[in-house]
């Protein structure tokens, strides 16, 4: 009596080991899918991002007027490789580094 239940247990355990790889790659691939959803949706947004900000800091040139991450509106007024000076107002100038850079403004728009 048990042996019999014994062969009927490992029988289809055996037959499924051959379409086991197929049972493996079916439940990876809603982990897959999730990576790509995730490539398409978040990664590959930021990167273009990012190339679009490096060319703005990469065309600064003097006289652009810009706004800075910290809020701060002005005209570039010296350049340097990572740093630029910034004239806020008359006769004010300030030092920030050119990844602070956000914005470029038209001409015209700081006063």
């Amino acid at each position: 009596m048990f042996i019999s239940s014994a062969f009927a247990q490992t029988a289809p355990a055996a037959a499924a080991a051959g379409g086991d790889i197929m049972s493996s790659l079916t439940s990876m691939l809603p982990l897959v899918l999730m990576f790509v959803v995730l490539y398409f949706v978040m990664i590959r947004p930021q990167m273009k991002r990012q190339k679009e900000h490096r060319a703005m800091i990469d065309a600064l040139a003097k006289g652009d007027e810009v706004v800075t991450s910290g809020g701060l509106l002005g005209k570039v007024s010296k350049m340097g490789e990572t740093h630029l000076g910034l004239e806020v107002a008359n006769g004010v100038e300030v030092q920030i580094q050119r990844s602070a850079v956000v914005q470029v403004l038209p001409k015209g728009t700081v006063k």
